[in-house]
């Protein structure tokens, strides 16, 4: 039988319209009579050139799975093969408190920036978590998902198929993979 489509669009918050899209050059010269604004618009694009002209919008670079109630990171290269992520699960320990922290470099604005991600586990959909890391300006960045425990007990041991996806208000894939988890008694 095949798998059905989730009823809920996962890349939009209820009662949420996206800003139009305005320029970097357009946005430096609004409300230029407003000085907080001003402030604000400079701290926001004083990395607007780094990136470099023609870089692009957004770009993850690193996932990076922090144990809070441990001293235990585990780092995730996106740069590179990301089908080398599917074939060797990174293993976490069971019951663990952690956070998802996600490095980026952007070209130009990124609003609303989400990290999706689906659980699956033999076929099913155990989880599926839908967070918003904010809106970004140029420059190298960084966000960090909420503190949330990893299941534990015999039944929750084992490996999951985990699809993960960075999407913005524009609907714009930034990254999509694949990866695997396994959640055991301890630390790899």
């Amino acid at each position: 039988m095949a798998e059905k489509e989730e009823d809920v669009d996962d890349t939009q918050t209820p009662g949420y319209v996206a800003p139009e899209k305005v320029a970097l050059s357009a946005l430096k010269d609004l409300d230029a009579d407003d000085e907080a604004l001003v402030r604000w618009k400079a701290k926001l694009l004083e990395n607007a050139g780094a990136a470099g002209e023609g870089a692009k919008k957004c770009t993850v670079t690193k996932m990076i799975f922090n144990c809070t109630s441990e001293a235990k990171d585990i780092e995730l290269d996106l740069t590179g093969d990301l089908g080398k992520l599917k074939e060797n699960p990174v293993q976490v320990k069971e019951g663990c408190t952690y956070k998802i922290k996600i490095e980026f470099t952007n070209g130009e604005i990124v609003p609303g920036l989400r990290y999706i991600t689906k659980l699956k586990r033999k076929g099913i959909t155990v989880d599926k978590s839908n967070q918003m890391m904010g809106s970004f300006g140029p420059g190298a960045q960084f966000g960090l998902t909420q503190e949330d425990d990893m299941p534990k007990g015999m039944i929750a041991r084992g490996t999951y198929k985990v699809n993960s996806k960075f999407i913005d208000d524009d609907k714009e894939v930034h990254l999509e993979w694949d990866w695997q988890l396994k959640i055991a008694k301890d630390w790899q």
